[in-house]
């Protein structure tokens, strides 16, 4: 699937509940299946700082595709990233770098965090951004 295929995709799962009650607890769930951290990446230089919570972001470079994992101490927020990674892992850097992200206000996303998770969520972006930016980096080097 493309980047904008999975993006349309998780637009059309959000346009399936009518209010937002039933959308973050979508995100809850989606926050209970955010796969498992390896507990060496659970350290602070993988924290995300400008987070309320906890948020920890790792990410690995393979056959030319960057890899993410992630944790978080709050539910809603594990399931924030996890609609990131869904997104953005196992794309090229230059894919990452391109992604405008739509999807995220499309659903509502921005209108609906408080100002700090929306930071937050700015900030785990930005990081996502910033590993593939030093994966094409070191790719060019």
């Amino acid at each position: 699937m493309t980047l904008k295929e999975i993006e349309e995709e998780i637009i059309s799962e959000f346009e399936e509940f009518d209010d937002w009650m039933d959308k973050y607890n979508y995100i809850i769930e989606l926050g209970k299946n955010l796969p498992m951290i390896d507990e060496k990446y659970k350290a602070d230089q993988f924290l995300i700082s400008g987070c309320q919570s906890k948020v920890w972001v790792h990410a690995e470079f393979i056959e030319g595709k960057v890899i993410f994992s992630a944790d978080s101490d709050a539910i809603i927020t594990k399931g924030i990233v996890n609609l990131l990674i869904r997104v953005l892992s196992g794309r090229t850097p230059d894919e990452i770098l391109e992604a405008k992200m739509d999807y995220i206000s499309k659903v509502g996303l921005n209108d609906h965090l408080s100002p700090t998770r929306s930071n937050g969520l700015t900030s785990m972006i930005k990081q996502m951004k910033l590993y593939a930016l030093a994966f094409k980096t070191k790719q060019l080097g």
